[in-house]
């Protein structure tokens, strides 16, 4: 390969005490581009059907792509992925960063970890050498304390780590891998899985080189970065982005219904109020703020250091929560006390808990609490009312540590449901996942995403909401025939996560991530090897879920959601999403069976490399 991979992947196994190297080669690089995309294809090859996600069978990734270590701006994600523990079906979640960049420096393209350590357990990573080593002395650390210990065992101040705290430890199901502190692969339980093998941390050194194809190609399509940041059609959003961070527009997205409020039962204008809302956004909290934070080779700087040492809760040195921590522990719970989410974030960040679930976690046992489904006695006496910030952050402490109520509510809202055989009727989750906090009665493509993507309840998979939202309004969108646009946002999205490359740099430059691909990997990255790769990567997470037996009739979108029925006041009055439709289009394009979600064996053919998926599911 010319550049952009080393070739080389980890394989783990802690039961046996084994650690192996395998080739990444040419063709599965080329096919699959890394990140979710390898990891899928590994995933389905090692891991059979039906094996518990939390035993010894189960394997869990942590894979890179292409760009990282590169120096392409904006480059520096990688994913988890595992069989989620929540969906029983395919799970992937990336993060930013600086972990991806430093295993591929470190020689590595991806670790992948199988079985069960009979005792805590880290695996340190240098330049090329792997080694199982004792995290006795780690097991119960927050996950700062963690990265820390690792620096001063090690010698090194700028290691990097991917890390659970006590969350995982203790297999919550909300638990996830946290990374530089605070940077979360954060949905589907991915945290759990590292837990229930007791390992406790991946450690890595790296001091390599990582090739690119054509250094001036790359430095070309920097310059285009920096210059659509600085002077593009998205300045004032990127300037936003660097000064605030993703939470700048939340009380502008809660008033105009982006944002779901009271468990997705409410109306932002009437329930949350203008004034709440603008108490929650990042500027309010800006007072706060004692530095920025940036990713591996990031121009924009989203991220920010916190020091909140005032209020009911002083936590400290923290950072800044982004906007969907703000609105599941805000308009979710109608909680309009930074200091609280503030506290629920930190609490998080140190559990290693995904503030997603956990905060509509929340939202959904205060429903049931208001309804009677709940009562103070199953509570412990905590007041689980709407609004109630000292209960919001008590219940949230007792999500992490598990004791009392939170014990039951560590599974999340759906299997906490299922345990207490009572609030089902207020979930609001697709295969037992939390949604993420963007409303497709705003942007109706989200629902598709939401329901079909093999990873389900993610707002970060592409489809039309993204775009939806940038002029949304109910009654706008026409369903009728959606299928090729949405292939088309789902495509952009796909092949720049498995490149490993942030999101936002499409505020920069559409076509940015083939740009940099081709100048890293010396490929030619048209438009037919993005469509190929798109529908590859699309139907081996999907397969990986029919193989477990799951079908569409399972991932279906909560009645709130689509508007059903409709909301009778707000921006949002009126609008109930045509979500048969939008699935209608897109598994005709993707040419999925509505019924039992098979691709059909031509156009699994047609792209090549799926021959064991076209076995498994034809014979």
């Amino acid at each position: 390969m010319k550049g952009g991979y080393t070739g080389k992947m980890l394989f783990v196994d802690l039961t046996k005490g084994k650690i192996e190297t395998k080739e990444l080669t040419e063709e599965v690089a080329q096919r699959f581009i890394g990140t979710y995309g390898i990891g899928a294809r590994v995933l389905y090859d090692t891991m059979k059907p039906g094996v518990d996600p939390l035993g010894p069978e189960a394997v869990l990734g942590f894979v890179t792509g292409p760009l990282n270590g590169t120096g392409a701006l904006f480059g520096g994600r990688y994913a988890v992925v595992c069989k989620s523990p929540v969906t029983g079906g395919w799970n992937d979640a990336n993060a930013g960063g600086h972990f991806g960049p430093e295993l591929k420096r470190a020689g590595f393209d991806a670790v992948f970890v199988s079985g069960t350590a009979d005792k805590p357990v880290y695996i340190y990573i240098e330049d090329g050498k792997a080694e199982i080593r004792d995290a006795a002395g780690l097991w119960g650390k927050m996950s700062v304390e963690t990265l820390d210990a690792l620096v001063e065992e090690t010698g090194h101040k700028d290691l990097r780590a991917a890390v659970i705290g006590p969350g995982g430890e203790k297999q919550s199901l909300l638990a996830c891998v946290i990374n530089d502190r605070h940077r979360a692969a954060g949905r589907g339980g991915a945290g759990a899985v590292m837990g229930s093998k007791n390992l406790k941390a991946i450690a890595v050194k790296g001091t390599g080189k990582v090739p690119v194809a054509d250094p001036e190609k790359l430095k070309e399509a920097n310059k285009l970065t920096t210059d659509g940041i600085k002077n593009g059609a998205n300045v004032e959003t990127c300037k936003g982005y660097g000064s605030y961070g993703t939470g700048m527009g939340t009380s502008g997205y809660a008033m105009s219904g982006d944002s779901p409020v009271k468990n997705w039962g409410g109306v932002g204008v009437l329930d949350f109020g203008e004034e709440s809302a603008k108490k929650i956004d990042s500027i309010a909290m800006d007072k706060f703020k004692k530095k920025k934070y940036a990713c591996s080779s990031c121009p924009l700087g989203c991220g920010a250091h916190f020091e909140v040492n005032e209020g009911e809760w002083p936590v400290g040195e923290t950072f800044r929560p982004e906007y969907e921590t703000a609105c599941a522990f805000g308009t979710m719970c109608l909680n309009d006390s930074a200091e609280s989410i503030m506290k629920c974030n930190h609490i998080c960040n140190e559990y290693g808990l995904d503030t997603i679930s956990a905060g509509a976690t929340v939202a959904w046992a205060i429903e049931c609490y208001e309804n009677g489904i709940i009562t103070q006695e199953d509570t412990g006496g905590i007041e689980l009312t709407w609004g109630n910030a000292k209960a919001i952050v008590e219940i949230t402490q007792a999500i992490a540590d598990q004791t009392g109520f939170g014990e039951v509510l560590a599974l999340g809202s759906a299997a906490a449901a299922e345990k207490l055989g009572k609030g089902a009727e207020y979930l609001q989750t697709v295969k037992g996942m939390e949604l993420p906090m963007h409303d497709p009665r705003f942007a109706p493509g989200y629902t598709r995403t939401y329901q079909f993507d093999p990873s389900p309840a993610r707002h970060v998979k592409g489809g039309l909401g993204g775009l939806q939202a940038r002029d949304p309004g109910p009654g706008k969108y026409d369903s009728s025939d959606t299928g090729a646009m949405d292939m088309m946002m789902t495509g952009i999205y796909e092949v720049l996560q498995a490149s490993g490359i942030c999101l936002f740099s499409l505020f920069a430059q559409l076509d940015l991530a083939p740009r940099m691909l081709e100048a890293v990997t010396g490929w030619a990255c048209d438009n037919e090897f993005q469509t190929n790769a798109t529908k590859r990567i699309l139907n081996i997470r999907h397969a990986f879920n029919l193989r477990e037996g799951q079908k569409p009739a399972d991932f279906a979108a909560p009645k709130r959601s689509v508007g059903d029925p409709p909301q009778t006041e707000g921006p949002l009055a009126g609008c109930k999403v045509d979500h048969e439709s939008l699935k209608r289009n897109f598994f005709a394009v993707m040419q999925w069976d509505e019924t039992t979600g098979k691709p059909s064996r031509e156009s699994l053919e047609a792209l090549g490399g799926l021959e064991e998926v076209i076995q498994d599911l034809y014979g």
